[in-house]
């Protein structure tokens, strides 16, 4: 395992991870990579990893596919290789969305990557606008979000539930909470610096997040902790017919997206000696 020189030894000892194999890893070639997490998705992971290639992603990042426990034969290694795809990585611990990022997370801190970008499995983003996010890391922002709905972005056939949701509840919240003007909190599509995910501050390598936890934890305290965060527009593509791709549904999985909200405005996922710091400037 490659220790981040910027990580001591005593630090890395204290991340909680969960447990994960490696059946595919062909090192880094470059110093940003790109992270997907998946679990079943069929044809849509084969779709985005298509139009990477066509985009020439690998020529600027690894790219890291983070598997949650898929069944249905979508990651064979020899088509991940075909697809220019680095890194497979396998949860076998419990937990859902959050637990697979910190696995992929970690994973990229050991490897010594400057920074890290993430976008869903699912095909509903267009991974065109990777280079800018990694260009925007580069000059120095540690937090980019991608924003559907700022100038430039494109939002098509979003459930308008969603859509209610993000525009009057989740992004609000988290602008009041947080101090930056988010626009688009929960999606996926996002990019980190590694200096900010290996603050002790913000400490990301933690049970305590397991489902959807992570996403709105960083959006919340990053920007409290004075770095420079910013939203780029992209484009968010629901498909017309068929189901919904995405993980949360019913009036369960909303509720606990607004639980999870709430818990990390307030602060719950802090680590006991809050040092809140400056805001993030915009």
């Amino acid at each position: 395992m490659m220790m981040n020189s910027d990580l001591s030894v005593i630090e890395r000892a204290n991340w909680q991870v969960p447990e994960f194999d490696t059946p595919l890893w062909l090192g880094r070639r470059h110093q940003f990579c790109v992270v997907i997490p998946v679990i079943n998705e069929g044809s849509r992971i084969k779709n985005l990893l298509d139009r990477m290639k066509m985009h020439k992603i690998s020529e600027v990042a690894d790219i890291i596919i983070v598997d949650g426990g898929s069944t249905d034969g979508s990651l064979d290694l020899d088509v991940l290789k075909d697809k220019d795809v680095r890194g497979l990585l396998v949860k076998r611990g419990r937990g859902k969305l959050s637990a697979q990022l910190r696995c992929a997370y970690a994973f990229a801190l050991d490897q010594g990557y400057d920074g890290i970008v993430t976008i869903d499995g699912n095909d509903k983003d267009d991974p065109a606008s990777i280079p800018q996010f990694i260009a925007t890391l580069k000059n120095g922002y540690d937090f980019v979000q991608a924003s559907r709905f700022i100038p430039g972005g494109v939002a098509e056939n979003t459930p308008k539930s969603r859509d209610f949701a993000i525009r009057f509840i989740h992004a609000p919240m988290l602008s009041l909470f947080s101090g930056f003007s988010w626009t688009d909190t929960t999606q996926g599509f996002r990019a980190y610096s590694s200096k900010m995910l290996l603050d002790v501050r913000v400490a990301p390598f933690r049970d305590v997040f397991i489902s959807y936890e992570l996403l709105a934890y960083l959006s919340y305290r990053v920007p409290r902790l004075g770095y420079r965060c910013v939203e780029l527009p992209t484009i968010r593509r629901y498909p017309l017919t068929g189901d919904i791709p995405t993980k949360i549904n019913g009036i369960k999985g909303n509720l606990s997206v607004l639980q999870v909200l709430f818990r990390a405005c307030f602060g719950a996922y802090n680590l006991p000696a809050d040092h809140a710091g400056k805001r993030c400037l915009q």
